[in-house]
């Protein structure tokens, strides 16, 4: 029998998002320093902010609109991570492998989140009356 989700750092998709976006943050370290305000940041922020937006929704479960926005978010956040990524491989600051395994993993991710997204009444919390 699975562990009751507590927190939202219990579900999956969060903390594969939390894990995806250190090893981010771990290479974007060796991405050239004219890139610091422009790729990097906004890699960073982006991959950081698919897990603030779960996190956020995990709050607002009571609200059905509201939880589903915020997942809605996140996953616009892991698209527009997949598209930083691919400016990065172009780039050539990562190699298509690495490109192919983070990438896939917000595919993962996104797909996780559309899943939630499409069925979000287990997680919702009942509203009292």
């Amino acid at each position: 029998m699975k562990d009751p989700i507590k927190s939202h750092c219990d579900l999956v998709v969060y903390r594969m998002a939390f894990d995806i976006a250190m090893k981010i943050f771990e290479l974007t370290k060796s991405f050239p320093a004219e890139e610091r305000y422009s790729l990097t940041d906004q890699i960073r922020r982006s991959s950081r902010s698919v897990c603030a937006n779960i996190s956020e929704g995990w709050r607002k479960r009571r609200y059905h609109l509201a939880f589903i926005s915020k997942l809605c978010d996140s996953e616009a956040e892991a698209a527009e991570t997949q598209t930083w990524l691919e400016f990065s491989l172009k780039c050539k600051y990562i190699n298509n492998d690495t490109f192919s395994d983070l990438y896939q993993t917000y595919n993962n991710i996104i797909g996780k989140l559309v899943n939630m997204i499409n069925n979000p009444k287990p997680w919702l919390l009942p509203v009292k009356k």
